[in-house]
């Protein structure tokens, strides 16, 4: 092997343990923050004390470390408002990723491996849920049903399948015609059994890059919508809503807008490097 070659390797094989450290950092943090919010939050964050509104952090005047990062408007810790806003992204990436993916798929899935009418079909409806812009279909959408956590996770999910169908359908054209399959159709395999245990393996990898990459954007789709009103509603915390009541009081306040934006940006680039790192590791080029 030529010495170019082990320098690239080299390199590729750092960038690879960066991505992988970063990620795995503030991934794993925002889990635990997510999961054991009541614990860790110094404070309920819907308490309101007008006493103590707009209560600036700790190292400026007049801040305190009984609120580390200030108060909101009402008075509400912002520190608890994060570690509790954490958790409801958590729990709405994972169930919208998880959702979009299985439906997804499946459709792909059908798509590639019958073809014909049935793939166009499916694809034509595909090229249709991308055309509708994604805010206009949850203003419709949230407009009918109503915004609430489980609403949002349906209007994510129902708009973000697309991708996932795309990459299985791809995945699925490309295996149909491989010698396994031809003989599980020769054997008399079932249209289930063929693609849930000859096709679906085989999918599997792009599916969990996919997926990975997906989790920040929908952090990011979420706090959009909250900070339009057609999220999470109060007072349930949420990253976008605080930022939603930031935006009022940006000139005199500017740790209400600043600390819910920084966690947005640092949990959505740590699920980014580690979604980068599962698509080189998961990449037979990667390890040539």
């Amino acid at each position: 092997m030529s010495t170019s070659a082990l320098s690239s390797r080299a390199v590729r094989a750092r960038r690879s343990a960066l991505l992988l450290g970063s990620g795995l950092l503030v991934v794993g943090l925002f889990v635990l923050v997510g999961i054991f919010a009541p614990w860790l939050s110094p404070h309920d964050p819907t308490q309101q004390n007008i006493g103590n509104t707009l209560m600036p952090p700790f190292w400026e005047e007049g801040g305190s470390l009984e609120h580390p990062l200030g108060t909101a408007s009402l008075g509400q810790d912002v520190l608890s408002g994060i570690i509790h806003g954490a958790r409801v992204s958590l729990l709405v990436a994972v169930c919208a990723v998880f959702l979009s993916g299985a439906f997804g798929v499946t459709v792909g899935l059908l798509a590639g491996f019958l073809g014909g009418w049935i793939d166009s079909l499916l694809m034509r409806l595909a090229d249709m849920q991308l055309s509708i812009p994604f805010i206009l279909l949850a203003i419709a959408l949230i407009g009918a049903l109503g915004p609430s956590m489980s609403n949002v996770i349906f209007v994510i999910a129902i708009t973000n399948w697309v991708s996932y169908a795309r990459v299985a359908r791809a995945e699925t054209r490309s295996l149909r015609e491989r010698d396994f399959v031809k003989a599980a159709r020769i054997s008399g395999t079932g249209l289930a059994r063929m693609l849930a245990v000859h096709i679906f393996p085989n999918v599997l990898n792009s599916v969990v890059v996919l997926a990975t990459l997906d989790i920040g954007k929908v952090i990011i789709f979420e706090s959009g919508l909250s900070f339009l009103g057609l999220g999470v509603q109060p007072p349930t915390p949420s990253w976008g809503a605080m930022l939603a009541d930031g935006r009022k009081y940006v000139n005199i306040a500017w740790w209400l807008s600043m600390f819910p934006g920084l966690a947005i940006m640092a949990v959505a680039l740590g699920v980014n490097f580690l979604g980068d790192w599962v698509r080189e590791r998961l990449d037979p080029k990667f390890l040539e």
